[in-house]
């Protein structure tokens, strides 16, 4: 009796296509809704969290941990100031510094940002599980005017080894100097990592320096100023935005740690990567929390939908009850029939929101991956998805009591008297 209860479900079902198919579309956009912030949380987090391993401390000039970490590896947002160059080198000469990595921000290309930095940048710059930065094509610095560009920025612009760079100041697509006086060539292209990385521009501290020693003084129109310009300029920079350093021994990083945020000669903070990220994810939370619980109350709505469709359609179907009480059904049988019929229009909308949010990652993750360097994923099913579709289920199932409830009471008062 069960297999011909579930298969009058099914026709029951088929039979009201166009009231149960608004249903099952709203439970599987809420579905979407749902599992699509829960997607984007947990890619942010994974892509955040990937971005920079291996690195100890990260200094930069005095200002929140949130901000120097976003701006300094992220590239999000802007200095806050700059740090000497004079304060770097005591820096990275202190007890129990294995490497420092120095770099320079705020000059663009086109609107991907450059970065200053030098070789020791590509050899000791990890991300993801301890993962170095490997060529695809080329090499590092081989001298001051070479550029090494990330995956996304050769992929976007169509540059290649050779091919002409000129920097802008400025971080947008409209820049307010251009220096084609100084053009560069690029010497190397990385192979695609997931990060920030891939979309930026990396020049030589040198460079970006001359940038600005030209930017500040105008050409004074002497034929010797190029010569004296290449003299001039054989020297370390004045001034760098962020440090990256590892130690020899995690247990001096503290001490470190202290002895920058104290440092007399100027004010700078030094900030552990790991904790500036919990920082940002308590931050957030708040926000994250918020969407979660919308998300979770649009499903709720759209688990209601299923209780009222079946509500509604019951005065109609007392017929339909009295018959099946007329060929045998017993009570339990039309309680199981309504129980059936709402898993069935939670199952469909379940499966259906499931299908739509993982083909819509599939199709939008590169380009959120270009974008926002957010790792998206491969659209295939997550524990998460399976979850949210049993939970849907068997809510659904239970949104079905109370219609089951009523069509059964309404049942044994009819007996088997047709109600027309």
């Amino acid at each position: 009796m069960n297999g011909a209860i579930f298969n009058l479900a099914y026709k029951s079902v088929t039979n009201r296509l166009f009231t149960v198919g608004l249903t099952v579309l709203a439970i599987a956009m809420s579905v979407t809704l749902f599992l699509g912030v829960d997607k984007i949380r947990t890619g942010a987090r994974e892509s955040f969290s990937t971005t920079i391993s291996g690195t100890d401390l990260i200094v930069g000039a005095r200002s929140g941990s949130i901000n120097l970490l976003l701006y300094s590896v992220f590239r999000i947002g802007d200095p806050t100031g700059a740090m000497s160059w004079e304060s770097y080198e005591q820096i990275a000469g202190a007890s129990g510094v294995e490497w420092a990595v120095p770099i320079s921000l705020g000059d663009s290309h086109r609107g991907y940002r450059v970065v200053g930095t030098n070789n020791t940048y590509f050899e000791r710059y990890r991300y993801g599980r301890d993962l170095p930065l490997q060529f695809a094509a080329g090499e590092a610095f081989a001298d001051a005017e070479g550029v090494v560009i990330g995956a996304q920025v050769a992929s976007d612009l169509g540059y290649e080894i050779g091919s002409e760079v000129s920097l802008s100041h400025g971080i947008g697509e409209v820049s307010f100097a251009e220096h084609d006086d100084h053009p560069l060539l690029v010497t190397g292209i990385l192979r695609p990592t997931g990060t920030p990385v891939d979309r930026s521009v990396h020049v030589t501290l040198e460079i970006i320096d001359r940038i600005h020693d030209d930017g500040a003084h105008d050409d004074d129109g002497h034929e010797e100023d190029g010569h004296e310009d290449a003299d001039h300029h054989q020297h370390e920079p004045e001034q760098i935005t962020a440090v990256f350093i590892g130690m020899e021994q995690p247990t001096l990083v503290l001490r470190l740690q202290r002895q920058v945020n104290t440092y007399p000669e100027e004010a700078l903070s030094a900030i552990i990567p790991g904790v500036a990220l919990m920082q940002l994810w308590e931050v957030v939370g708040a926000g994250e929390a918020a969407f979660g619980a919308i998300s979770a109350f649009v499903i709720l709505v759209g688990l209601i939908s299923i209780a009222t469709s079946l509500s509604a359609s019951l005065n109609e179907r007392r017929r339909e009850m009295a018959i099946l009480r007329a060929v045998g059904a017993r009570p339990g049988h039309v309680f199981t029939l309504l129980i059936s019929e709402a898993a069935a229009i939670a199952a469909a909308g379940a499966f259906a929101g499931i299908v739509l949010i993982n083909l819509v990652f599939v199709m939008i993750a590169g380009l959120v991956q270009s974008r926002y360097g957010l790792t998206l994923g491969s659209g295939g099913l997550s524990p998460t998805d399976m979850v949210t579709g049993v939970v849907v289920v068997t809510a659904g199932a239970l949104m079905g009591v109370l219609p089951a409830r009523r069509a059964l009471k309404n049942a044994l008062a009819d007996g088997l008297t047709i109600k027309l």
